[in-house]
Order: C-alpha cells, then structure tokens, then sequence
C-alpha cells in the first residue's frame, strides 16, 4: 500500500507521450480486440490510482481510435492525438505449441507535446525507438523545464528498435533524460547481452537516473539508488508496475523542492505499492489496472 510517510507536496499533472494501439489476438480460429500500447496502459495506471494523467498519442479517428480514446477516456485519461491514415494494430497468432507469430503495423508521429503545464513526463517503448515520433520524443525530454522530472520504460520489441548499436544509443540517451528508469529482464538481457543485472542497475545510475529498476516477473523487482541500496520484492505485470513506481515515487517527494526519498524503506515502498497494484493486474484478463481504492489495504 502507499506510504503513509511521503513527502509530496503537490499532485503533478503527468503527460505521458507514447503509443496506444489496438492488440489482435488470433486462437483457434478466434480473433479478440483489445486497447494495448505500454504507454497507454501506463497512463491508465495512473489515472485509476487517482493522478492527473494525459496521454499524446498517434491514433486516427477511426473505430479502433474511438474506441482506445472512450477506454483510456472512461478511467479519467486525458488523450490528446494525433490525426494518423489508421489506428496501430499488434496482431498475435497463436500457435497450437502455444507460440505465438506477431505482425505490426504501427505509426507514430504524435502531435507535438507541450510540457510547460506538467510536472512529470513519462514515455517508454516503441515511442522511444519508431520514428519520426522517436526523435520528437528525445528532443521533449531533453528541453524539458527546469523542476520537470521525467521516467522511461525501456519496454524493447526488438523487431520494431532497429539495430542493436542504434538501439541501445537511443535508449541510453532518452535514460540519461530520466530520473527513473524501468527496464525488464529481458529488456536488459537485449541491450545488454553479456552483463549482470546489477551492473545493468550500476550503469544506468551512471547515467544519472535517481532511481533505476528492473522487473523480473514472479522472480521480484530490482530497485536501485544512487546510494546503492538494492532491494527486492515480488512483482506482476510491467505497465501497472511503472504507473504504480510513478504513484509511489511522487509520495516519496519525485518533484518535491527537497528531492525524492531515496533511503531503503523509500525502496521497499515503492516495491510493495508496485507488486500490489501489479499483483491485482495479472490476475485479471487484459490490461485493466486497479483504482486505488481496490488496491489499497483496510487500515
């Protein structure tokens, strides 16, 4: 649950530049729709744990656009977009082994994203990588104004990035932006092929981030600090977890004139708040986040 300790002092506004997408999910002669995009999911987090959250994104104003903006719109999601020829898709066959085949088709040139009313930026995935939003996004992050904080999922499809070397400069550059940086195991087995995932969390502090983490799915989250305390906790899925180490760090005073807290149960706040929001995730179908209030325990 959230600590009852932060140090916030004011709710920021959250601007969260990134795709939303419909996910086609083909079984056994069966097709499913669902509203998807990891930054979407992530600005869905945060609004039902009552933040301020707007999302810019790439969508048209076809059904499937409609339908993302009046799902994302239903739990308090600002959603400001662009006018793309389609609305993205991700379609997934799955196999009778229970593999899957995927096939993308993706656009991302969002409208231009004013922070100046923000308190917090947050971006991640495809949106990094895919251009000519990429670049866009890398600009915002780096003009960002002085006392805007900003985080990043590393969230690597590795068919849609690019090269390797291209990659991993991208997403080093945007992490170099970013006061927290989320990546996945499998995020940080890609970039970073032959290192451990302690020296992963080292060299992304390096790069400047305040707080560094790495999802491990049932194996339990990595938080590091600058003052290199490390802790683990148990965790679920990856959008909810963002949104809730978001929520989590605004109370612990990300943005705050006197910094975000940073101490080890600083850290073990944030892993508890985001395996509890990311625990309820997974246990239910598609990406549908808890409110705060189903998320927090009676007192």
């Amino acid at each position: 649950m959230p600590s009852t300790d932060g140090r916030e002092t004011a709710a920021p506004r959250i601007l969260v530049v990134g795709e939303a997408l419909i996910d086609i999910v083909e079984r056994d002669g069966a097709s499913s729709e669902h509203v998807g995009g990891s930054p979407a999911n992530v600005a869905l987090t945060l609004a039902r744990l009552g933040r301020e959250a707007t999302l810019v994104t790439d969508i048209a104003d076809d059904e499937r656009g409609r339908r993302i903006a009046e799902h994302l719109g239903a739990s308090g999601v600002c959603v400001v977009h662009g006018d793309a020829a389609r609305t993205s898709t991700a379609r997934a066959r799955i196999q009778p082994d229970g593999s899957a085949e995927y096939d993308f088709d993706l656009s991302w040139n969002p409208p231009a994203a004013d922070p100046t009313a923000f308190g917090h930026v947050h971006t991640g995935s495809i949106a990094v990588y895919l251009e000519p939003g990429g670049s866009a996004v890398l600009e915002l992050l780096e003009a960002l104004p002085a006392g805007t904080t900003s985080s990043v999922d590393a969230n690597i499809r590795p068919a849609l990035v690019g090269g390797h070397a291209e990659a991993l400069a991208r997403f080093e550059r945007v992490a170099a932006a970013c006061e927290i940086v989320k990546l996945s195991d499998e995020d940080a087995e890609w970039l970073y092929p032959t290192v451990q995932l302690d020296e992963v969390l080292t060299r992304i502090l390096g790069l400047g981030a305040q707080l560094a983490v790495i999802t491990r799915g049932g194996e339990g989250l990595l938080l590091a600090s600058p003052a290199r305390i490390v802790v683990a906790d148990t965790i679920g899925a990856g959008d909810s977890a963002m949104g809730a180490i978001l929520d989590e760090a605004f109370r612990q005073g990300l943005g705050a004139p006197n910094g975000m807290l940073l101490d080890e149960p600083s850290l073990r706040a944030v892993g508890r708040w985001a395996a509890r929001v990311a625990g309820i995730t997974t246990s239910r179908a598609g990406a549908n986040p808890p409110t705060r209030a189903e998320a927090s325990l009676p007192e």
